[in-house]
């Protein structure tokens, strides 16, 4: 089913539903130029959607979202744009956050801290950005399609693309999954690809003042986000559970979709039956 939320300055987030109406929400955050539709295999999970209400945003920009012609570059925009999805999804969600998706979520935190969150996971994701930031080293894949992927000319943008889709999965999947990863792409303007880029943000005490669980979750082969990033966030935040897996790239929801729906499903009936606790300070 799909749905819409109001962000911030009024604009239109759709947003994807699924699962049990009145049970503990997991809300995916997807990453830089996709959409919701990566959740795929979460979504299609029966013992997820039995359990679980799923909630799956298009960030501003992306999929069937509005795109605003400003707001990108500033934390407070995707904090809010968050929180009207958190809002929807009722109080004590766990929220999952992708790629650039963990940027969103330490955003969040930047100016909502822990509120209605239950727990976190990140998954190959980042959580800084910028020049010599370790929460957001990019791997080889990504540090070849920039910065071409970021260009207005389609004939410099798609070879790019085309390469860094191919290059997120290091276990074989299905070839109509790197068609939906450039699709997704290119359905996202250049500006707002850009955009995305443009930021300087230190994460480093926000992570620390984590104070809910928290599972950072990363591929040892991941090629688009450095799995030293993963680590970084990990050591930053008190008590993290971690799972390196290896063999892995950045998808590993699709790569090793029935291992993560599991770790993720163990993860979130701990924090909702209240098995793992917020973090003592």
């Amino acid at each position: 089913m799909r749905s819409e939320v109001v962000g911030a300055s009024g604009v239109r987030v759709g947003v994807r539903v699924d699962g049990e109406l009145d049970a503990p929400a997991i809300v995916f955050v997807h990453g830089w130029a996709q959409s919701a539709r990566v959740w795929e295999c979460q979504f299609a999970d029966p013992q997820l959607r039995g359990r679980f209400r799923l909630l799956a945003p298009d960030l501003r920009g992306h999929g069937t979202s509005e795109t605003p012609e400003d707001g990108y570059d500033d934390p407070a925009v995707w904090a809010d744009d968050l929180a009207a999805v958190l809002e929807a999804a009722g109080p004590n969600a766990v929220v999952v956050g992708w790629s650039y998706g963990g940027l969103v979520i330490t955003d969040y935190l930047r100016v909502h801290g822990t509120r209605g969150l239950a727990g976190i996971v990140f998954v190959g994701a980042i959580t800084e950005i910028g020049k010599g930031r370790p929460g957001g080293r990019v791997g080889p894949a990504m540090s070849a399609a920039l910065p071409d992927a970021l260009s207005d000319d389609l004939d410099v943008a798609l070879p790019a693309l085309r390469t860094l889709a191919a290059g997120m999965a290091s276990r074989p999947v299905p070839g109509h999954v790197t068609q939906a990863l450039l699709g997704a792409s290119l359905s996202v303007p250049p500006k707002v690809r850009k955009a995305l880029f443009r930021r300087d943000v230190d994460s480093a005490d926000v992570l620390a003042d984590i104070d809910v669980p928290t599972l950072v979750l990363h591929g040892t082969d991941d090629a688009v986000v450095d799995v030293s990033a993963g680590e970084y966030t990990a050591g930053k935040i008190a008590g993290a559970v971690t799972r390196w897996w290896e063999g892995v790239g950045h998808l590993p929801f699709v790569e090793s979709s029935r291992e993560f729906d599991t770790t993720l499903r163990w993860f979130a009936e701990q924090v909702v039956d209240g098995a793992v606790g917020r973090t003592e300070r």
